[in-house]
């Protein structure tokens, strides 16, 4: 297909093309962007098939991206149904006692001994596994466990006990 062909078969059938998926339930906007996205992919493959031949793929792609972006916005539209809804609320008592406890939690940290700092906030902080925690301080994974069990107790101890 020449460019010049291509381009007959792009004014002749994108309008027909648009009110297709339009009127199959797609807004003006998607519809118009799933007709140029048609052209786009038609132009890409270059078929070797005769302008008429290919008006037929037009409405078959056309309705193909039609459908899977259907789908995908149900998809999307079931996940945002089943997420849960954004704390945006906290009660002036709410703030006060995260602001105490976060408070407790970064003096409980800077008590913590080093060896046992150096575990948790790889743990936690950089979200390491223990086996990496251990390649990367070169201590097996037993040293690893007993150091972040030794800090997760001493910061629960200084956390109630403060």
């Amino acid at each position: 297909m020449t460019s010049a062909e291509f381009k007959i078969l792009f004014d002749e059938h994108f309008s027909e093309l648009r009110r297709y998926i339009f009127y199959k339930g797609a807004s003006e906007d998607v519809a118009t962007d799933i007709a140029q996205a048609v052209f786009v992919k038609l132009w890409e493959k270059k078929p070797n098939s005769k302008p008429k031949e290919i008006i037929g793929l037009l409405y078959k792609m056309a309705s193909d991206i039609f459908i899977s972006k259907y789908r995908h916005d149900k998809v999307v539209a079931n996940y945002a149904a089943k997420a849960p809804p954004p704390d945006t609320y906290q009660s002036p008592e709410e703030v006060l006692e995260y602001k105490e406890l976060n408070q407790k939690y970064e003096t409980a940290l800077e008590k913590l001994p080093d060896k046992q700092r150096e575990v948790f906030l790889l743990s936690r902080m950089e979200e390491l596994k223990y086996y990496e925690i251990a390649e990367r301080l070169e201590l097996s994974v037993k040293a690893v466990e007993k150091r972040m069990k030794n800090a997760l107790q001493f910061l629960r101890e200084a956390i109630l006990t403060s």
